[in-house]
């Protein structure tokens, strides 16, 4: 698309910053009544927004063709995390059916020791969504079947309810399964496994000190005993479903030499998804119509105990359409913000207030959890912040995985303690704790936050901008 002639530029305004703000005004109010009170899809409200942010361009003198190719400009920048998303929902169905993901969590489901309930029930729970990828899955099987042993030993609900809920967001986060950091490079120009290492600078402190914390003061709630048979049924089910080998453990070692080999990670989680349905077909029996249909919708599983099923039930390409349709509709509101020049207008005045790495890394966090507590959308908390502040990272010479990790570990995993969200409705709904009883206890998410502002202020682990391109695993 060629630039505009001199007399469209000519035409055009400069916007001012109350013109600016006008898009993400109608965007908190239509995400926070829309979404919060009336819980309208998240993509039709974006739409809207897109919508209003389109009418004020075009009223600073932005022409279509200008607004569609900033749109298609936001929207190529997206498409290799795109393309990984749909690769992860792949991923995820074979490696369910080949049997790698449930002999990972049975083994984890091993490491239950009733003397250390609180810390047990959080590393299980990390070690579970790192594998499988979902906190809600996590919380809404493993979960529920240790609220149901802390009942019966005696423990507190609010510090159970925080350990699971933190080790099921920790594990989500840090997983390449998950939607959060995936969409998060997208949105920041970084690249998923750049951003995972990364990360481990600031969550790996935060994780331990809160397994410590969760090790000593559960020491006081020690039980006699394991309570109940729900984590004993579920290993039951899962080795009675599938036939183990340490050879399952094959797809996912695919996918790790890829990364540490710094290879390009499509063609790795490809090769991941061959070596994953050949092992189903060998080891669990699987038709190759069963295994078409889980690459696609899923896998489905009947072991004939719900609990199983529901954690299992997942994966396939069209796990990932409802937040590839989110991620169109940010990205489109975004990219006409910015070819309007509306965001320049408004990075320049953030600017004025982060005249320093450590004030940029808290307006960023503050940006990520007002995000959160007017959308309630873990989402939107790191598409927003993320597409907004992208370019201010650029011009500090800052690497753009500083800016992921920080959407990640200060909007997506704050979303669960915003009593409103989604995430907090399903998760009171699930094991019956009420968000201000388990938000306290849920300390890897405050200690994440509270590390990457002394981080910011103190220059510890903030990478420099090394490549243009940093979409490039090595970045």
């Amino acid at each position: 698309m060629p630039d505009p002639s001199p007399q469209q530029a000519k035409a055009r305004k400069a916007p001012s910053v109350w013109v600016a703000l006008v898009p993400l005004v109608a965007m908190g109010l239509l995400l926070g009544i829309g979404y919060g009170v009336y819980a309208i899809k998240a993509q039709v409200l974006l739409i809207a927004a897109a919508v209003i942010t389109g009418l004020t361009a075009w009223a600073v003198g932005l022409s279509w063709d200008e607004m569609q190719q900033g749109i298609v400009d936001s929207i190529r920048k997206a498409l290799p995390a795109i393309l990984i998303m749909l690769c992860v929902g792949l991923l995820v169905a074979s490696w369910i059916a080949c049997g790698t993901i449930p002999m990972v969590m049975s083994w984890g489901l091993g490491l239950i020791s009733p003397r250390f309930f609180l810390a047990t029930a959080c590393l299980v729970c990390s070690v579970t969504a790192l594998a499988t990828g979902t906190s809600w899955g996590t919380i809404g099987t493993l979960g529920v079947a240790f609220i149901g042993i802390a009942q019966a030993q005696g423990i507190p609900l609010g510090p159970a309810a925080g350990a699971i809920v933190a080790g099921a967001y920790f594990g989500d986060k840090m997983s390449p399964f998950s939607d959060i950091p995936n969409l998060a490079p997208a949105a920041t120009g970084a690249n998923l496994y750049d951003t995972l290492r990364h990360m481990v600078w600031s969550a790996g402190p935060a994780w331990l000190l809160g397994l410590g914390f969760y090790l000593v003061i559960g020491l006081r709630y020690g039980g006699t005993g394991l309570a109940g048979g729900s984590v004993d049924t579920i290993r039951v089910t899962l080795g009675q479903a599938f036939t183990f080998s340490p050879v399952l453990l094959l797809p996912m070692l695919v996918v790790f030499a890829f990364a540490f080999a710094k290879k390009p990670v499509i063609p790795g989680m490809l090769l991941s998804v061959v070596v994953a349905l050949v092992l189903a077909l060998l080891y669990q029996k699987q038709s190759l119509v069963t295994l078409a249909q889980a690459l696609n919708t899923g896998f489905k599983p009947a072991t004939g105990v719900p609990e199983v099923d529901r954690l299992l039930a997942r994966g396939g390409l069209m796990s990932m359409m409802e937040t590839q349709l989110i991620a169109f509709a940010a990205f489109s509101f975004g990219g006409i913000m910015q070819k309007a020049g509306l965001l320049d207008v408004l990075l320049q005045r953030v600017l004025r207030l982060a005249r320093r790495t450590g004030t940029l890394v808290l307006t960023t966090v503050g940006s990520c959890i007002l995000t959160a507590l007017v959308t309630g959308s873990s989402y939107l908390s790191v598409l927003v912040p993320g597409e907004l502040l992208a370019p201010a990272f650029r011009a500090r010479k800052l690497a753009a995985k500083n800016l992921s990790r920080l959407v990640i570990e200060s909007g997506g995993t704050i979303v669960p303690l915003v009593p409103w969200s989604m995430a907090s409705v399903y998760i009171t709904g699930t094991i019956g704790v009420p968000t201000v009883a388990y938000a306290p206890w849920a300390l890897m998410s405050w200690l994440s936050v509270l590390i990457l502002v002394l981080f910011g202020f103190t220059g510890l682990t903030m990478a420099p901008r090394v490549r243009d391109d940093e979409t490039a695993v090595g970045s």
